[in-house]
């Protein structure tokens, strides 16, 4: 198992061995890091991932979130402050970027800095250097940066949102984590591991998982990623009594189906035989309030998506052409299928 000091990064699939084969390349490397994901994809483990494989290893590991400290407060955080700098600064402060020297400066939402920090933040990582608020005095540091966003930094570049400058000394080696419903077949996995981790911190023994439950899992469209389904893992082990495990499934809001009548079906049949009833139920409208993808709990692009995975059309189940796929529910010629999955 691959291990970030006490946590797991779990998973088999190609996307997500890709990632990993990405940390071990990388971590030796003294480069920046800019590590890009959906929310809940992992990002921190990934960071810690580089900081535990690197040099670097021995020394500390220090996170920013720069969504989650107020912008006033956010220079003094990173740089420090003398006394008597601002107002409240009662005393001398360390910033993070000095508590890092040595090891790794962890920067999350990196997207959400504020534009008028990017060119002090520039210059520290370029120089490795920089100063306290109310300080001339430079202090030299020797820290490796890695950051990590949800958002797309080259459109925020073009948008004037974010210095290009910055955004290509963070982009030195970009790590693009997949989604959750982009490495389905990890799904059985993790659910498994965190299984056994609430289990285990709920002193309970928990077995025995039941094959519709799994098939609701991973039907499911986890639009919080590996944060919603441990969430929801740690609810169903605190609510279970024996050793089946026995999920609110109720509060799956999306897709949810009944147990198989063929327990022989592979996890993708199944997928395919309920998206294809869905389709036909909704007159193979994809996109409206009435069409699939609402009845589903899927966003319209992320069936399109499945769908030509799946190698479903009513070109392929023999049916007529011409369905939708429009989101205001109106019928579209075939032509717009397959400008869809170009």
């Amino acid at each position: 198992m691959y291990k970030v000091v006490d946590r797991e990064l779990v998973g088999e699939s190609a996307a997500f061995r890709t990632v990993l084969e990405q940390v071990d390349l990388v971590a030796p490397a003294n480069c920046a890091v800019l590590i890009q994901g959906e929310t809940g994809t992992g990002k921190e483990l990934i960071a810690q991932a580089v900081h535990d494989r690197s040099q670097r290893a021995s020394g500390p590991f220090v996170k920013v979130n720069c969504a989650a400290i107020p912008a006033g407060l956010l220079e003094s955080e990173l740089f420090g402050h003398e006394r008597g700098a601002f107002t409240g600064a009662l005393s001398q402060r360390m910033g993070r970027l000095q508590l890092a020297n040595k090891g790794t400066l962890f920067l999350d939402e990196i997207g959400d800095l504020p534009i008028e920090l990017q060119p002090k933040l520039l210059r520290a990582l370029q120089e490795q250097e920089f100063e306290r608020l109310g300080s001339s005095q430079t202090i030299r540091v020797d820290v490796r940066i890695v950051a990590a966003t949800n958002q797309s930094l080259a459109n925020m570049v073009n948008e004037r949102r974010f210095r290009a400058d910055l955004y290509y000394r963070l982009n030195v080696f970009p790590i693009t984590l997949p989604a959750l419903r982009d490495r389905v077949e990890d799904i059985p996995i993790l659910i498994r591991h965190f299984v056994d981790y609430f289990a285990d911190r709920m002193h309970k023994t928990i077995d025995d998982i039941p094959a519709h439950v799994m098939q609701a899992f991973v039907l499911h469209d986890w639009l919080g990623n590996i944060r919603e389904l441990q969430n929801f893992i740690e609810r169903a082990v605190l609510m279970t009594e024996g050793r089946m495990l026995r999920p609110p499934l109720s509060d799956l809001t999306r897709v949810t189906p009944t147990a198989p009548s063929d327990p022989g079906r592979t996890l993708q049949e199944v997928e395919r035989v309920y998206i294809t009833e869905t389709l036909q139920k909704t007159n193979w409208v994809v996109g409206g309030r009435a069409g699939a993808a609402a009845k589903l709990g899927l966003p319209r692009t992320t069936l399109i998506a499945r769908m030509r995975k799946l190698g479903i059309s009513r070109d392929t189940l023999g049916m007529p052409t011409g369905w939708t796929d429009s989101p205001a529910g109106s019928r579209i010629q075939p032509e717009g299928y397959q400008r869809a999955f170009a």
